[in-house]
C-alpha cells in the first residue's frame, strides 16, 4: 500500500472515530431530552462508527501497514431540537460518503485494487446510513410538534438492533 492510501486511510479512521464522538454526544443530547429511545438509536450508531475505524485498522494490519491515530475534534453537544440533531446526523454522514468517495478516488488512481474492493463495502454501508437518518428526519418533519407522535417515533427508534461487530480476515 503506497504513502498516499495509507495516509488516506488514516484521515478515515479519525473521521469514523470523531463520528463515533458525535454520536455519542447524541446520546448524552437525547438523554437530556427524555428520549431514550433516540439516544438508544445514537448509542448503535456509536457503536457502528467504532466497527467501521476498526475495520479499517485490521485492513491496514492485513496489508502489513502500521496505522496511525490521530487527534480527535471535539463535537458540538447541543442542538436546538431532536430533529435538529437528525439533520445534523444526517448532514454528517453526506459528509462521510464524501469521505469514502474520496477514498475510492484514489484507491482506483492509485490502481490500489484490493482497496477497491475494501472499499465497496463501506460505499453500500453509506447508502444505508444515509437512508436511514434521512427516513428519520423525515418522520420528525411528519410528526411536528405532536406530543404523541415524537413519543412513537422514540419508542420506534428503541427498537434498533445493537451492531454486532463482522469478524475480521484474521478471525
Amino acid at each position: 500500500m503506497n504513502h498516499m492510501m495509507l495516509d488516506a486511510l488514516n484521515q478515515q479512521i479519525n473521521e469514523e472515530m470523531y463520528s463515533a464522538y458525535l454520536y455519542l454526544s447524541m446520546v448524552a443530547y437525547f438523554h437530556s431530552m427524555k428520549m431514550p429511545g433516540a439516544a438508544h438509536w445514537m448509542v448503535a450508531q456509536y457503536k457502528e462508527e467504532l466497527i467501521h475505524a476498526e475495520k479499517i485498522i485490521a485492513y491496514i494490519m492485513d496489508r502489513g501497514a502500521i496505522f496511525k491515530l490521530r487527534e480527535i475534534k471535539e463535537p458540538t453537544n447541543h442542538w436546538s431540537s431532536p430533529i435538529d440533531a437528525f439533520k445534523a446526523a444526517y448532514a454528517h454522514e453526506q459528509h462521510i460518503t464524501g469521505c469514502i468517495n474520496n477514498l475510492y478516488d484514489i484507491a482506483m488512481r492509485e490502481k490500489d485494487y484490493p482497496t477497491v474492493q475494501f472499499l465497496q463495502w463501506f460505499i453500500n454501508e453509506q447508502v444505508e446510513e444515509e437512508a436511514n437518518s434521512s427516513q428519520i428526519v423525515d418522520d420528525f418533519e411528519r410528526i411536528g410538534h405532536d406530543a404523541r407522535g415524537l413519543f412513537m417515533l422514540d419508542r420506534e427508534l428503541a427498537s434498533r438492533p445493537m451492531p454486532v461487530p463482522a469478524p475480521t480476515s484474521k478471525e
